[in-house]
């Protein structure tokens, strides 16, 4: 039996991941250490996955979009991933974007600092919430912000150095409300359904945040993972992955494989709640970062969720006799999901009819 989720964090880590990467480059404290696992060790090699490239341009127009839907519709049915191309946004802008994610990461630790969250939130600075004392802890710092509504960002924790980041980070995120507009229909309309079915269950107040991961190097990569199992509670997670760096891992037919670097694509992956909508016909992709002993590595993974007054359920046009309804209707359901993830659990299962 599990145990019980706590509610409250417990003392944060003193020191950030970055600071005991350089203290020591030879050992990973205890904490980092995976336990319990006799396969293979995280630094073999692994298969790499042939993740589908879907050009978004032809998605957004009905007219030319029949092979390229169903393209999506069978990527989103078996990896529950896709590399998207031509989203509209350039890759000098994208190279701007992870240059100054790259300079927030090398500012001094006490400049990064004044951007801390606070104990009992994700929001700001940080790493792991620690909720319980023998929680395995992930091997990476991050930057974790409000994207939308504007009326909930937490400017405080928006760094003001380098200069530009704010400015960049804003018009990143109005582009990418138009690659989730056009994924979501398109999405509906692979299932043949009304364009805006998904839309509509999404909700008009769209919730957005940004996290922002620097995986220092690691000197134990055989048995110390940047991030630990797990499927996105997001609708949608859009990743803009480093680019030359690679660490995320997808697991698919209960294999572990690699997830390419297509340098100026967006990685687009299924959450949980897409799902739920899809009554499973989509798949919330369980996915891992393993970590590397002579490189770091950053990324940018930005959720985007229903508000969370939304109820989110199967659409009734996918339940039928031979696909019964396999998910409740549900209720802001990224409230326990951090809880969860530490755990090791998927918070799907409490969604199961």
């Amino acid at each position: 039996m599990a145990e019980p989720l706590p509610s409250v964090e417990l003392q944060p880590q003193a020191k950030t991941v970055q600071e005991l990467a350089a203290i020591n480059s030879k050992e990973v404290p205890e904490r980092y250490i995976r336990k319990g696992d006799n396969s293979e060790a995280l630094d073999s090699s692994f298969p790499v996955l042939d993740v589908p490239t879907i050009d978004l341009d032809l998605l957004a127009y009905s007219s030319t979009s029949g092979e390229e839907l169903e393209k999506l519709r069978s990527a989103l049915i078996s990896c529950g991933c896709i590399q998207a191309i031509n989203h509209g946004i350039t890759s000098a802008f994208l190279d701007e974007l992870r240059e100054v994610a790259q300079q927030f990461f090398t500012l001094p630790t006490e400049e990064k600092k004044k951007y801390s969250r606070e104990i009992g939130s994700i929001e700001g600075y940080g790493n792991d919430m620690i909720l319980w004392e023998h929680q395995v802890l992930d091997w990476t710092d991050r930057l974790y912000l409000t994207l939308r509504p504007e009326d909930k960002q937490t400017i405080k924790f928006w760094p003001e150095n380098p200069e530009p980041f704010r400015g960049i980070l804003n018009e990143y995120t109005m582009k990418l409300q138009v690659v989730a507009e056009v994924l979501f229909k398109a999405m509906a309309r692979s299932l043949n359904l009304e364009e805006n079915r998904f839309l509509n269950q999404h909700g008009d107040q769209v919730s957005m945040h940004a996290r922002f991961n620097f995986y220092p190097t690691c000197p134990r990569p055989d048995i110390v993972l940047g991030v630990k199992p797990h499927a996105d509670g997001s609708a949608i997670t859009i990743l803009l992955q480093d680019k030359e760096v690679e660490g995320l891992q997808i697991l698919k037919d209960d294999q572990w494989v690699s997830v390419p670097i297509i340098p100026q694509t967006l990685l687009i992956n299924v959450g949980d709640q897409v799902e739920i909508m899809s009554n499973g016909i989509f798949k919330s992709p369980v996915h891992r970062v393993v970590t590397n002993s002579e490189r770091e590595r950053i990324t940018l993974a930005v959720f985007c969720f229903p508000p969370p007054d939304q109820e989110i359920q199967p659409v009734e046009e996918l339940i039928n006799e031979t696909r019964p309804r396999l998910y409740k209707k549900v209720k802001d359901y990224p409230s326990l999901y951090f809880q969860y993830y530490q755990q090791g659990r998927r918070p799907i299962e409490a969604a199961l009819t």
